[in-house]
């Protein structure tokens, strides 16, 4: 028997944070992914009389866990954090590390590692209903910005990716779809797939939507990042055709800190 797909409702909090309710139709339990700020999330619960009982975090940044606290207290959800992040995020229940699962009623998720935009971030797998919930490591047309560590450990955490299938649907934790797309467009100008897909951001942007979910599919077609193994990005950096990859990457970037 097929599992029922998850509930999922995506919508902004702060400026361009991306806020995740999941919800498993089979139980009624549901999950935030991160709690940027308070109101919204529980706006996004009253308006689908949704009832949490989880919080999925991904990374201790003050902008994905400002509003934990808050929430728990409404809603009395259990707090999942990455035990690297120690005492840094509030009211934890359960720390997890690399290769633990996560349960959300009848779903299931594994717990990946993925270090680079900061040494405690995690990423949940939901192989199931193959989706991924990257926070900041993988966005829509770019990646995080790396703050702890060299670039080559956000590469390794990137690559992870690289063997989940191509319709696996990627929730990240920022909607900056459309400064992604114009560096995308920077580094790879004659890619058509990208072309399109930036007319789509645009699209979306004027109509109140943001590309969130993408797809591991769509990345591997027009995400600079995920394509550092093309020639084509290699001479975008100065860098002979066939360098390693990572080593694209971590020129790509440099050049984008500075886009």
């Amino acid at each position: 028997m097929t599992a029922s797909r998850p509930d999922i409702r995506t919508f902004l909090c702060r400026s361009d944070n991306i806020g995740v309710l999941l919800r498993d139709p089979a139980t009624g339990a549901c999950a935030a992914i991160d709690v940027p700020e308070a109101g919204p999330v529980l706006a996004a619960l009253d308006e689908t009389g949704w009832t949490l009982t989880d919080i999925l975090v991904t990374h201790r940044h003050a902008d994905h866990i400002d509003g934990i606290v808050e929430v728990k207290r409404r809603t009395g959800a259990k707090v999942t954090a990455p035990a690297k992040a120690g005492s840094a995020i509030p009211a934890v229940d359960v720390a997890v590390s690399e290769g633990d699962m996560v349960r959300v009623g009848s779903l299931t998720a594994v717990v990946w590692e993925t270090p680079g935009h900061c040494a405690d971030h995690v990423t949940y797998w939901f192989e199931g209903p193959r989706l991924i919930f990257a926070g900041d490591t993988l966005f829509t047309l770019g990646c995080g910005r790396v703050m702890e560590a060299e670039p080559a450990v956000l590469w390794r955490s990137l690559a992870r990716f690289e063997g989940l299938p191509d319709e696996t649907e990627v929730y990240s934790g920022h909607d900056y779809v459309l400064s992604n797309a114009r560096f995308a467009r920077a580094a790879e100008p004659d890619n058509a797939r990208l072309v399109a897909r930036m007319e789509e951001a645009e699209r979306a942007k004027a109509e109140g939507r943001f590309l969130v979910p993408t797809t591991l599919g769509e990345e591997r077609a027009t995400n600079p990042f995920v394509r550092a193994a093309e020639p084509s990005l290699a001479r975008s950096v100065d860098l002979a055709p066939g360098t390693e990859p990572e080593r694209v990457f971590t020129a790509l970037r440099a050049w984008k800190n500075k886009f």
